[in-house]
């Protein structure tokens, strides 16, 4: 059986030789860039097409919101507003910020998918409760409601793109101050509050929704493992409970506050492994390719292969099938073509 649930990225703009051979590793299944990939459209077309000519079923992500999130900005990208603007619209005129939402979502969706990427880890569904620095204003709105509807509106327009989306961070990274990245957040609020508030945009987007990302965030009275490492969060709550049938990546597995499990610090394989059997498809490690010749890079996927040869972790058919359906469906325009396109210069018309 395979199962390829590793997304890496590589150190830079062009492939190195370790990068080739991290990308034809059996485990790799995606590839996530950021913004030191970028030089100019043309060069980051090209190191997308060569790492697909070595891996063709290579899923390309990207953290790609808008706002302070984008990671391409110059050489023709479109500076889009962050989803709080959208929010703020709603406020004025709620028809008006969905076709504002749709717009914005068509034009990131096309542009991506014109240099040959498939994914963007975006719409941000965590409410805008206020003191989350590392949400802010990223997040569309304090109410799930007009979070599930801009939301919709903005996948509606990813989905015209052919670009796959991903909710996150599952059930609700909005309301505690802490950032993971750096440190481990905790939630104290029961099941029944988180669902009926924070959570409640990822059951009513179930079948929007095309993947999810769980948070690094503790919630003690649910479990006393982050959600991303959660079989209860992932399996009883998303999936069980909420309907959710799409692909679940993990969280970056670079960050502070990813490993920590229990009061103990996992490594890479052993992180990814947990996350894996609690319920998450594919697992990311990022920022690492960079650094100390890939170290941890090589020491996630040679440890994920020895822990599935020791029976530590079983390869799913269904989580490979969740993942392939993640890729694209149709071929992307050029970019020449996009310019041209009357549905992009409509949307780009529409931008709030």
């Amino acid at each position: 059986m395979t199962h390829a649930p590793v997304v890496l990225d590589t150190a830079g703009p062009e492939l190195s030789v370790d990068d080739r051979r991290r990308l034809q590793h059996p485990l790799t299944g995606g590839l996530i860039l950021f913004g030191r990939h970028w030089t100019d459209r043309s060069r980051l077309t090209a190191l997308v097409a060569e790492a697909k000519e070595l891996r063709p079923d290579l899923l390309v992500c990207v953290d790609h919101e808008g706002g302070r999130v984008q990671r391409f900005r110059t050489d023709g990208f479109t500076h889009l507003p962050p989803m709080r603007r959208l929010g703020e619209l709603w406020m004025r005129d709620a028809l008006a910020a969905t076709d504002a939402a749709t717009a914005a979502g068509y034009v990131l969706g096309a542009e991506l998918r014109a240099c040959g990427l498939d994914l963007s880890f975006m719409p941000v569904l965590d409410l805008d409760h206020g003191p989350s620095g590392v949400i802010g204003d990223r997040a569309f709105h304090r109410d799930p409601r007009v979070v599930a509807m801009l939301a919709k509106s903005l996948m509606h327009g990813l989905l015209l793109s052919g670009m796959a989306n991903c909710g996150k961070h599952f059930p609700g990274h909005g309301f505690v101050a802490a950032d993971s990245h750096h440190e481990v957040p905790v939630d104290r609020r029961g099941l029944k509050a988180i669902l009926a508030d924070d959570a409640a945009p990822y059951g009513w987007l179930s079948t929007s929704l095309a993947s999810v990302m769980p948070a690094h965030v503790v919630y003690p009275r649910v479990d006393r493992r982050p959600a991303g490492f959660s079989a209860r969060w992932l399996q009883d709550v998303l999936r069980g409970r909420l309907g959710f049938q799409g692909a679940v990546f993990s969280d970056d597995l670079s960050m502070a506050g990813a490993r920590q499990v229990e009061g103990r610090e996992l490594g890479y394989a052993a992180a990814a492994a947990l996350a894996l059997a609690a319920g998450c498809d594919l697992v990311l490690l990022c920022n690492q390719s960079a650094s100390d010749g890939g170290r941890a890079v090589d020491e996630m996927l040679d440890g994920l292969a020895d822990l599935q040869a020791q029976g530590g972790w079983q390869p799913s058919a269904p989580s490979e099938s969740r993942r392939l359906a993640l890729l694209p469906q149709t071929p992307p325009l050029t970019w020449d073509e996009l310019m041209h396109q009357s549905a992009y210069q409509h949307a780009l018309a529409r931008l709030p």
